[in-house]
């Protein structure tokens, strides 16, 4: 594959990896073969990696760098993590995209749980069960996890429902809503103040804190499949999931 790349300093215990500008599947596949590598490989020094649309950020600590790597004498800890990382870079495997987990989650559309979704409709000129048929179509790529706790960034949502962001920002969002801003979709895991149009809802745990080792339901390079249920729907699987926690 194509491995065009540039890196750059990011502040004095950071380096960031960026494969391009566009925000695209073949970009994202590249970050997370770079990312994995770097699971399997991780350099002595590495504190953790932030994955975004275009680029992979690798924060390290500069003293254990310099100390470990006593080979690069008179370089610093910057050029140090470079030339392993371009080393990386030139190991990594495509990632294989058939092999990535494919999560369906359920919504129930509009109502309560979806107060924006006629406004979408409206801004769209479509149905609310158009907007509906249109947001379940797709099979939505993880491009990344931010804004808070689980929140997955969705690619691949039909431009056909793309609605701007709220003039004004709610206060509180609740958690498990599902909304749309601009050409994303995505779900709040955790109650949160936000701008997006809300469209529905799921029943769904997206973030769990308990969990220590894995508390998000979403990870970057997951696919995401929903399907709408009922309100009578919604109520059950929610107290399945309270049953179980």
């Amino acid at each position: 594959m194509n491995n065009d790349f540039e890196i750059k300093p990011l502040g004095e215990a950071g380096i960031i990896v960026k494969f391009g500008n566009e925000i695209s599947p073949d970009i994202h596949y590249k970050i997370k073969a770079l990312s994995d590598y770097l699971e399997q490989h991780p350099f002595i020094g590495m504190v953790e990696y932030v994955i975004s649309y275009t680029s992979l950020a690798i924060y390290y600590n500069p003293f254990i760098v310099k100390k470990s790597f006593i080979m690069y004498k008179g370089q610093s800890a910057f050029q140090i993590v470079a030339t392993y990382i371009k080393d990386c870079v030139q190991k990594m495997q495509k990632v294989d995209e058939n092999n990535a987990k494919v999560v369906e989650i359920p919504i129930c559309y509009g109502g309560e749980y979806g107060p924006d979704i006629e406004f979408v409709a409206k801004h769209n000129n479509l149905s609310v069960e158009e907007v509906i048929k249109l947001h379940t179509a797709p099979q939505y790529l993880v491009y990344m996890i931010g804004f808070c706790p689980g929140f997955p960034y969705l690619g691949g949502m039909d431009k056909r429902i793309a609605t701007p962001r709220r003039e004004v920002p709610r206060v509180k969002i609740p958690a498990r809503s599902i909304g749309i801003a601009g050409e994303q979709t995505g779900g709040y895991p955790i109650s949160t103040p936000g701008g997006w149009q809300i469209i529905g809802r799921t029943p769904i745990e997206m973030f769990n804190p308990k969990d220590e080792q894995n508390p998000s339901l979403l990870h970057s390079g997951d696919l995401v499949k929903f399907y709408a249920i009922s309100e009578q729907e919604y109520l059950a699987l929610k107290g399945e999931q309270a049953d179980e926690s």
